[in-house]
């Protein structure tokens, strides 16, 4: 067993090396980003590889403390297995031991790390230089440890660190509790200088001097000052450096070069660019960034900006609860605030007078900048006002013109579009340029790498800052047209490239990148807007919002687009009638406005003869009759595709029409014809396959995934089907496609409930509904609830499945969704014969089975059989000859069908009847032959019986 891990150590393990004393994980050489709780985590565990570390240990370690529920711990060690790679290509890290906790597995060699440079304390009968000046610590740090930590390291092993970051984020708190902590190390020899009192950059030197206490006697400062400085052990922090930059740089530079015992800790909001200086840009705190989940109060205890917002409001007298209501409150304050430190306290400041609701009604109002903050605060962070009037200052008039044309943009933006939108009207793209270059160094833009792009973004409190001296009405209007047309190149590029997009990872800046579009498209059709430019922008953003399942705003900036009465291309008509029509079929069911925009969209492709377009929207006019339940309409439209497929030259379209041809065969009970389309679909193709129409690669074909996974259940190889439900829905999920991953969670729950895993049905039926509800997909979340109450009735909550099913039903109904209402007529007839009311049972499954006559999802017509059989069965008397019959004809569908799955139950029920009649050798002889054509699944419901009741016979 090997020792727990030592400040700096450094322990090795695959490709990785897990720096302990700094805070870091790196791969082949490289740093791996990593969360401070994942990190915790890791380090944890492995610093005692092999021992089963229990999850209240964990919990403990990782968020000491706090009160936090097992599911923040499972989510944070998924994401950490994500980031090393467990499980793939055999590599093991992190095994589970269910109910106890985790274990790190793999194999590791540990090394000491040393610390270079370190300052020690001077030996006794040195000559002491103690000048301790620094002011108390600021206040108590939230979630900053991490930061101190590198920090330390960083000025330890280089002795000259600038940290840089923009106003209010908390540098000064920094840099005062490093110096704190460095005390001792430095003897006491820390001086702490604020340069903010100074505003004339000769008096730079003249101010560390006086602060040291040495008399200032000579025009040549610096050069008395360095002398004084050159055989001295201290630590100098320079505070608040940005508006004396030069003179600061200078002056760093020189006592760096010239007194070697010398450490320089200063705070900047951009870096001095001199040598020697290394840079530690410090983060806004951590928020949750995504509204679309539910936030527990729990779990926004776990963030550092919404624990330092209740601390800083509990302090000021306000008496927070903080229920699961207030935590989305506060998630969604900090979110506006950015993670800024000051802006978040400014904000907590005001819950006692306000209250949490009206405390964020101010923030839109943009109240929260003359905010104050405390007595004893610098004057330039008294307010977030005085705060960004500072940084404001001391821009350039060009620096000041661009940022305030930067604010256009939502979110992040590239270089590229900002040239394209801030350029004109008097600044040329070198001016902007330049500008972005000097505002990113002076922390009024910042950074982030998303993809292979650099992206850049204000601040939510910098941008409306920026907003408030805005340009005036006729340079404002050509920046919002400039701006609309860039997102609508981009969207147009977007559509096309969409394809191509693997994961939520890679799809990351086309989510940032849409705010934009949004924006501009609210300014198009707005009071001043420009329709013409909004109607293209609208076209171009309908197959990207289809594709990234913003299904409502599709719908809204679709039809705002078809009411404006603007000329629009054929092409435009074509887009904004498959947008509307696709997303009004997800949202509102099988509406008569889908299907007739599905139908003008489809003529649109037809006259213009593209194939591409073309076989896309059939592909969409099936899915509209599949989902509505019109199978054999549907099965037509799946042939028309597969008959131009072959002339398209887009191996999209030929996947298209493989699979929504064997989607239909399933359900016409062709199951050797439907596994031969979709065995197809995946021979030739992959996810990664492209193409420039949308609507060719719209699902992905998980939906046909999972079509192939209940065909092999129907053959009789369940343990085949479970596998592949667990692929399809993996590769679901990668791909961050909502309304496809809640469709494959909702189906793939009918193979578990097939395979009697009902543990598994229930978490897959759990997060469809969650997936669901927080996408606005109401078909889908009432799917979800029907299949909850179908796991009820088959766990013996029948009163109470019977009565959710129903309601559930009515939903689905009024919304037409009745591709799976046939396996809920199943089980609804089954709830009602449980609580007693059989002959209202055997009626509506005799109206089911006369539904499926009429609609053509015959697949299903040997297991209604059978449960009719078990109806008259259960009837007083029992009906046996009719329920006998019922069981052979559903055997000989069944066989006819190639349904071994369904051949089996009803092959078991028969022979229970024979059996009960004296007919042993006969029920033998009808069950056994089926049981042995069986290969694999052995541990599964249905074989289980099957195998107790040939024992029984035997």
């Amino acid at each position: 067993m090997a020792p727990p891990a030592q400040r700096h150590d450094t322990i090795s393990f695959g490709p990785f090396e897990l720096i302990v004393s700094e805070r870091q994980l790196t791969r082949h050489g490289v740093r791996v980003e990593l969360g401070s709780r994942a990190f915790e985590i890791l380090m944890t565990l492995a610093s005692r590889p092999h021992e089963i570390i229990d999850k209240a240990e964990l919990i403990a370690k990782v968020w000491p403390g706090i009160a936090v529920e097992e599911g923040s711990l499972r989510v944070h060690v998924a994401a950490l297995r994500k980031v090393l790679g467990d499980g793939k290509d055999g590599a093991r890290y992190i095994s589970t031991t269910p109910g106890r906790g985790y274990s790190f597995v793999a194999a590791i060699s540990r090394t000491p790390r040393l610390v270079r440079n370190q300052p020690h304390p001077l030996p006794d009968g040195s000559p002491a230089f103690a000048h301790y000046n620094l002011p108390n610590r600021l206040s108590a740090m939230i979630d900053r440890e991490d930061d101190l930590e590198r920090l330390l390291n960083q000025l330890s092993a280089n002795r000259f660190v600038t940290i840089v970051g923009s106003g209010g984020i908390g540098k000064t708190t920094v840099a005062v509790a490093a110096a704190h902590q460095l005390r001792t190390v430095f003897n006491g020899a820390v001086l702490f200088v604020d340069l903010s009192m100074l505003s004339d950059p000769r008096l730079v030197a003249t101010g560390v001097a006086s602060t040291l206490g040495l008399p200032v006697q000579s025009q040549d400062v610096t050069s008395s000052l360095i002398a004084h400085l050159t055989d001295k052990s201290l630590l100098l922090v320079l505070d608040t450096c940005e508006h004396l930059i030069a003179a600061v740089a200078v002056l760093a530079a020189a006592i760096f070069n010239s007194a070697p015992q010398v450490h320089i800790l200063a705070t900047s909001r951009e870096t001095l660019q001199v040598e020697g200086e290394h840079v530690y840009r410090l983060d806004p705190l951590a928020f949750p960034v995504d509204d679309r989940e539910h936030l527990s109060a729990d779990t926004v205890r776990t963030f550092p900006a919404t624990r330092l917002f209740v601390e800083r409001a509990m302090a000021s007298g306000a008496n927070l609860a903080l229920d699961d209501s207030d935590a989305a409150i506060i998630a969604r304050i900090c979110r506006k605030l950015d993670g800024v430190a000051l802006a978040i306290e400014l904000a907590a400041r005001r819950v006692d007078v306000y209250g949490l609701n009206e405390t964020e009604a101010l923030l839109d109002r943009r109240l929260s900048q003359v905010w104050a903050g405390p007595r004893t605060a610098p004057p330039r962070q008294r307010t977030l006002q005085a705060t960004l009037d500072w940084s404001y200052g001391l821009l350039s008039e060009i620096e000041r013109r661009v940022l305030r044309r930067l604010a256009i943009f939502v979110g992040h933006f590239t270089l590229d579009a900002a040239l394209a939108v801030v350029a004109g009207g008097g600044l040329d793209q070198a001016d902007v340029f330049a500008a972005i270059d000097s505002l990113v160094a002076k922390s009024m833009v910042a950074t982030r790498s998303l993809g292979t792009v650099m992206r850049y973004r204000l601040l939510d409190t910098t941008r409306t800052y920026a907003l408030d001296r805005a340009v005036d009405d006729r340079e404002a209007a050509a920046l919002a047209v400039r701006h609309a047309c860039y997102c609508r190149d981009w969207l147009k590029r977007a559509g096309s490239e969409w394809s191509s997009l693997m994961s939520g990872t890679e799809r990351a800046p086309y989510f940032a990148a849409v705010s934009n579009a949004r924006a501009a498209l609210e300014w198009c059709f707005g009071p001043n807007g420009d329709l013409r430019t909004g109607v293209e922008l609208a076209a171009a953003a309908a197959p990207v919002l289809l594709a990234m399942s913003l299904l409502p705003e599709c719908h809204h900036w679709t039809e705002r687009a078809l009411a404006a009465g603007q000329a629009a291309s054929r092409s435009e008509q074509m887009h904004l009638q498959a947008g509307l029509g696709i997303s009004s079929m997800h949202l509102y069911g099988e509406n008569e406005q889908a299907h007739a925009a599905l139908n003008s969209s489809l003529a649109v492709a037809q006259e213009e003869h593209d194939s591409s377009n073309e076989a896309g929207l059939l592909g969409m006019l099936h899915m509209f009759h599949f989902r509505g339940g019109n199978f054999d309409v549907a099965l037509s439209f799946a042939l028309r595709c597969r008959a131009i497929a072959d002339d398209v030259d887009d191996p999209a379209a030929l996947a298209l029409a493989h699979s929504i041809l064997g989607r239909s065969l399933l359900m016409k009970g062709d199951l050797s014809g439907a596994r031969m389309e979709l065995e197809e679909l995946f021979k030739t193709w992959s996810p990664a396959q492209q193409s420039s129409t949308i609507y060719l690669v719209h699902d992905r074909h998980y939906r046909a995934g999972i079509a192939l996974a209940r065909t092999l259940w129907l053959q009789g190889y369940p343990a085949q089907a479970v596998q592949r439900v667990h692929e399809f829905v993996d590769g679901a999920r990668q791909m961050d496609h909502p309304a496809s991953v809640t469709v494959l969670l909702a189906w793939s729950a009918s193979i578990f409930l097939w395979t009697g895993d009902l543990r598994s049905a229930e978490r897959h039926i759990e997060a469809s509904i969650t997936m669901a509800e927080s996408n606005s997909l109401g078909p889908l979340a009432a799917v979800g609830r029907a299949r909850m109450a179908q796991l009820a009735i088959r766990q013996g909550d029948a009163i109470e499945g019977v009565a959710s099913l129903r309601a559930s039903l009515t939903e689905i109904h009024a919304v037409r969704y009745e591709l799976i209402t046939t396996e809920f007529d199943i089980s609804l007839a089954q709830g009602l014969a449980a609580t007693g009311r059989l002959d209202a049972a055997i009626a509506h499954l005799d109206e089911t089975i006369r539904h499926v006559g009429r609609h053509g999802d015959t697949c299903y017509m040997p297991e209604l059989l059978r449960v009719k059989a078990g109806l008259l069965l259960s009837m007083v008397p029992p009906r046996i000859e009719a329920g006998q019959a019922c069981l052979t004809e559903s055997l000989a569908l069944s066989r006819s069908q190639g349904a071994r799955g369904w051949e089996l139950r009803a092959a078991h029920d028969l022979a229970v009847v024979l059996a009960g009649k004296g007919e042993r050798r006969a029920a033998h002889q009808t069950l056994r032959p089926v049981f042995d054509r069986f290969e694999e699944g052995f541990d599964t419901a249905d074989l289980i019986a099957a195998k107790r009741l040939l024992a029984d016979l035997s």
